[in-house]
């Protein structure tokens, strides 16, 4: 589809990426800030979704259904399933999760597609930081069957140190398997920003604090 420089730009002229003095859920300040939140117009979401599905086929991932975690997740899965049978013919089912179980009509916690035994499943989530949402996915999941989740898919890549020495992402792949793809990632919001911007000394000196080793 597109660079991720455009991806990057897409992302600023949404106010999405924001650059200052923020700080992280884990308490850290950071200086600069992914709130996934402010896509919000049905311009947002269609592109949005058109990178994700771009970068599940680039991926050359296989699977059988699309999960999106609650809440910022299930716009995110709708539209990248939407993209990947407009632009790509790939017609897959997508499900998600409610916060709260049902206990009338269908019931339950899951809304739409229902996993099968033996079905692959790929994650569509936003910015993964702890993990947390995540780590709950793969339990809910496979709760509901005998399932594999094969890869999980996000925006952006923080490149930054999890529990321990390695990043939130490589504790999940290790973990529980699964290959995990960002569109983007620190290092290329870094590269992205011109020459003498006062950010880059900000990130690098982040990214040096709480970056993987």
């Amino acid at each position: 589809m597109s660079s991720k420089k455009e991806f990057i730009d897409f992302m600023e002229k949404a106010g999405v990426l924001t650059f200052g003095d923020f700080t992280t859920k884990s308490g850290r300040k950071t200086p600069y800030f992914v709130n996934t939140g402010n896509y919000k117009t049905g311009m947002h979401i269609s592109i949005l979704g058109d990178y994700y599905a771009d970068r599940v086929v680039g991926s050359g991932e296989t699977f059988d259904a699309l999960f999106g975690p609650a809440y910022k997740g299930i716009t995110l899965v709708a539209a990248a399933a939407a993209s990947l049978y407009r632009n790509h013919g790939i017609n897959v089912p997508y499900f998600f999760n409610r916060k709260e179980v049902k206990d009338h009509g269908e019931g339950g916690s899951l809304v739409g597609y229902k996993p099968k035994d033996g079905d692959r499943i790929v994650i569509i989530e936003d910015v993964v930081t702890a993990g947390t949402a995540v780590r709950e996915s793969l339990e809910l999941l496979k709760a509901a069957a005998d399932v594999t989740v094969t890869a999980l898919f996000v925006s952006v890549d923080r490149m930054e140190r999890g529990t321990g020495d390695r990043s939130t992402l490589d504790e999940l792949r290790i973990e529980y398997g699964i290959n995990v793809y960002a569109i983007i990632n620190a290092r290329d919001i870094i590269e992205s920003l011109p020459q003498g911007d006062g950010c880059i000394a900000k990130m690098e000196a982040y990214l040096a604090q709480y970056g993987v080793k």
